[in-house]
């Protein structure tokens, strides 16, 4: 592997998420990870507080931001890459298949003027696309499964897994969002898996098992050998039959239906109407229900 980044974990309370700040010690480059623009859907009032703690940090650092880099288009929480693209002038960038998940939604939202090519970010990945943060070359792995555009960006010795793999305690994401596939979700844990022991692995969220203390650094050796549920289905018929029957009894995220009209765009809100005001749309009976108001996605 090639170098050792620096990686920064900041979490984020209201749903379990982990940003990342990941830095090349020698040329003081850096990416963020997944960064979390706030919103509360009582109110519709947005704020950017969480991104606002990533500049800090890259300021007091003396660090230069490279990449503002999302995993795949969040359920659970609103983007901050355009926020961060207009504070920093870093190009954004994401897995090319959210080229298909915009498509996908499109339909849901009845959203036509939508534009499905991915011009929303200066840099779609495919898999085995590569880059540099500094003097660290990355790589771009395909993790599809919890949703089609999943991609685990993998920098000198560190893969940051999104939402495939949690903390061994939490097990493995859910895969029954529009275009998951729990098939597919096995397959990328295996690529994952293949990777050198001593991978760092940090994961997308944590959800504090038993109240413990937020976590989300592991290992390839600790996630093959303790994660609870690849640990205990060893074969991908047993777990893609777990995972389904797990999927089943989880409610869907609070802020699914709000977060990923503004996701797709690339973390854009919406254009002001006439009045000045911004509105979200969301799609009656999309999902079957009613739902429990639960953030878990595992």
């Amino acid at each position: 592997m090639n170098g050792c980044p620096k990686v920064t974990g900041f979490y984020e309370p209201c749903s379990g998420s982990i940003q990342y700040v990941v830095a090349d010690p020698a040329s003081g480059q850096c990416a963020i990870i997944d960064p979390v623009l706030d919103y509360d859907e009582k109110s519709g009032a947005t704020a950017t507080i969480q991104a606002d703690r990533l500049l800090e940090f890259v300021a007091t650092e003396g660090l230069t931001v490279q990449w503002i880099l999302d995993t795949h288009p969040h359920a659970d929480h609103f983007s901050a890459a355009s926020y961060l693209r207009d504070r920093t002038g870093a190009p954004t960038a994401i897995g090319e298949r959210v080229r298909e998940v915009q498509k996908l939604w499109q339909d849901f939202y009845d959203w036509p003027e939508l534009p499905c090519d991915g011009r929303q970010w200066d840099r779609l990945f495919a898999d085995g696309d590569t880059f540099q943060i500094g003097e660290l070359s990355a790589r771009v792995m395909l993790s599809a499964g919890h949703t089609l555009a999943s991609v685990t960006y993998v920098v000198g010795d560190a893969a940051f897994v999104h939402d495939t793999l949690f903390m061994p305690d939490s097990g493995t994401a859910r895969a029954d969002f529009p275009g998951g596939s729990a098939e597919t979700l096995w397959e990328s844990i295996q690529a994952i898996l293949a990777l050198p022991d001593a991978t760092r692995i940090f994961t997308g969220h944590d959800y504090r098992e038993g109240g413990r203390e937020p976590r989300w650094q592991s290992s390839v050796a600790e996630q093959r050998a303790t994660n609870s549920h690849i640990s205990k289905y060893l074969t991908k018929n047993e777990f893609v039959a777990a995972r389904q029957a797990r999927d089943a009894t989880l409610p869907m995220p609070r802020l699914i239906l709000h977060a990923l009209q503004v996701n797709i765009a690339g973390g854009r809100l919406p254009e002001p109407h006439a009045n000045g005001r911004r509105y979200l749309k969301i799609p009656m009976g999309l999902f079957p229900g009613p739902w429990e108001q639960s953030e878990k996605i595992c």
